[in-house]
């Protein structure tokens, strides 16, 4: 927003004593409104906060990432260390292969981003251990910057943690941290009244509980749940539903939300499309994934500009 870089930055000030004054009373400069074309025609707002507040909520991303990552769940996989998009796709393959889930509910959040709703937020922060009311100030002050808008208008947001920011990756995982446990709790850790030390036997106990067998993959906000029945799948879409209205104040999108068969429809996910087919001479199930017609088609616009370019300088070096 202030158009200048890190180096000029480091250049032109001393970059320990200016951010050690801005955290003495916190104030945030504001982020930029830039919308960004996606592969469906919409636009994604993406917030840009100035070089200073950047350096700012890299510090404390640094120091709170460690703290929220001992709470978060195995099985969230975006905006994570040492975690990637193909460890999400390789966890529900093996949930379709091995376990034969079969019925996927997909969910997807309306508007995730831009309708965190901050007090429950700032809650769920002070719960997964950021005690320093120091920090929470700091963070709330972050998600109250000013939005300056590109027909000059300024928006002091209510709700909503910008794209963009650096911090704002951290902070909706610990928003929808809350779901995970909640969700792993209807199943997988769910406490049986004896530890076993096999896992079919706590698989046979957790069916005597009466329980509904769900298994989560979460990525961001994109996020599926893998059920053996249909009758659970329809249940977990339902009470999920109602959860993350009630709990996180954030809705769903019915356009996109719904119940699919991976045996007779494709589910997609993380830029595939998944689907359970038959294979082998047994006619076994198995998980098969294929990039899906959208990311074919964003490549394929990539590789004839990357060609175009190739054709008008033809130095390998800068490819």
């Amino acid at each position: 927003m202030d158009n200048i870089s890190i180096e000029e930055f480091i250049k032109t000030q001393n970059p320990y004593q200016t951010i050690l004054e801005r955290l003495k009373d916190f104030t945030p400069n504001g982020v930029k409104r830039v919308d960004i074309p996606k592969s469906d025609g919409k636009t994604r707002p993406l917030g840009i906060p100035t070089i200073e507040d950047k350096i700012i909520q890299m510090m404390f991303k640094n120091i709170l990432e460690p703290i929220s990552e001992k709470k978060f769940h195995n099985h969230s996989y975006g905006f994570r260390p040492n975690r990637r998009a193909e460890h999400a796709i390789a966890w529900n393959n093996r949930l379709i292969n091995q376990s034969k889930l079969h019925f996927c509910v997909d969910i997807d959040i309306k508007g995730f981003f831009d309708n965190i709703n901050h007090t429950k937020l700032i809650k769920q922060c002070i719960k997964i251990g950021i005690k320093d009311m120091k920090v929470i100030s700091i963070i709330k002050a972050m998600l109250k910057a000013p939005i300056h808008h590109k027909n000059g208008e300024i928006e002091i947001p209510n709700k909503g943690t910008p794209q963009g920011g650096i911090l704002s990756p951290l902070l909706s995982n610990i928003c929808l941290n809350e779901l995970d446990w909640w969700i792993s709790n209807q199943w997988q850790t769910f406490k049986t009244r004896h530890t076993y030390s096999s896992r079919n036997h706590t698989y046979r106990a957790l069916k005597k509980e009466n329980l509904t067998e769900v298994y989560l993959i979460r990525y961001a906000d994109d996020f599926k749940l893998l059920c053996r029945y249909r009758g659970n799948a329809e249940r977990m879409f339902n009470i999920t539903k109602l959860f993350l209205k009630n709990r996180l104040k954030l809705e769903i999108s019915k356009k996109k939300s719904k119940i699919v068969n991976l045996r007779k429809q494709k589910s997609e996910f993380l830029g595939f499309a998944i689907k359970a087919v038959r294979k082998g001479k047994k006619g076994k199930r198995v998980a098969h994934t294929w990039m899906k017609d959208s990311a074919i088609k964003s490549c394929t616009t990539k590789l004839k500009e990357t060609i175009k370019k190739i054709k008008r300088k033809p130095n390998i070096k800068k490819y």
